[in-house]
């Protein structure tokens, strides 16, 4: 897909971050947009910024129904949804993977991973039935590509997002259909995710004795990470591209690469907090 100009892009997770940005390179391209997130202030003053192309609506990815109704209103506003970002995410670590609280694992594996399943059961359909070119992209992280210790959740549902995402593209590819798929794979990026505990659902308590200092660590490599806004650039050049694989932090090659090596030489992983 090269042309994007009177198309429509649905955006969740984006009221911040790569969303947003993600949500303003489609404006640039002549795009109308429907915004979603679960932050109804910021989602309505990101809409507000954002100006008149843009449909806010407020949305938690983790609830099937709720996607579901977001679909049937999209497409009774628009007709038709030609890009599609499964962008929304949240994280929480700090402590081994049998020390996070079961509600944390469900509250990160809802919006992360189920939060893109919903996305593509409720608009693939319609896209596939419309007939029209399109794309989605499903927002995993470097961290769907290796694991690090201390972010079990959130490696998790990662992974998950990359299987998930390359069984979509390979589905599409056999029904030969007019829409293609990638999964975008960044590493550090300068977003509020080091600050997902703002979006804990009530009663969903925080994880008990999660280290400050893994905290500090990880909110320092985010502050020094590249800007959302060069993530969409690289999202829309692969969109051109029909290419499957958004790998947006080249300096990770040699590690992935080392990683997949040392599977095949059946190697033990080393411990790394990162």
């Amino acid at each position: 897909m090269r042309e994007f100009k009177d198309k429509v892009g649905v955006v969740t997770g984006g009221a911040s971050g790569i969303g947003r940005a993600i949500a303003e390179k489609c404006i640039a391209e002549g795009m109308r947009v429907v915004l979603a997130d679960i932050e109804a202030p910021a989602l309505q003053q990101t809409a507000s910024e954002l100006g008149g192309a843009v449909m806010p609506h407020r949305l938690d990815v983790s609830d099937g129904a709720a996607v579901e109704a977001m679909a049937e209103a999209v497409y009774k506003e628009f007709g038709a949804v030609h890009l599609l970002f499964n962008n929304a995410g949240v994280a929480s670590g700090g402590t081994p993977c049998w020390a996070q609280s079961m509600a944390s694992w469900e509250w990160v594996i809802g919006v992360n991973f189920y939060g893109v399943l919903h996305g593509i059961r409720s608009f693939v359909p319609r896209m596939l039935a419309a007939g029209n070119a399109g794309h989605i992209v499903n927002t995993a992280s470097v961290a769907g590509l290796r694991s690090s210790a201390m972010m079990s959740p959130y490696c998790a549902t990662k992974h998950a997002v990359v299987a998930l995402s390359e069984a979509l593209y390979l589905e599409l590819k056999m029904a030969k259909a007019h829409l293609g798929a990638s999964v975008l794979c960044p590493a550090f990026v300068k977003t509020k995710i080091g600050e997902s505990e703002r979006n804990r659902p009530a009663g969903v308590q925080a994880n008990a004795n999660a280290s400050p200092e893994f905290a500090a660590m990880i909110r320092g490599f985010i502050e020094g990470g590249v800007t959302p806004g060069s993530i969409a650039e690289q999202v829309f050049a692969a969109i051109r591209e029909e290419q499957f694989w958004i790998l947006t932090h080249p300096e990770f090659d040699a590690i992935l690469r080392a990683d997949a090596e040392g599977m095949l030489a059946r190697k033990n992983p080393e411990p790394m907090a990162v």
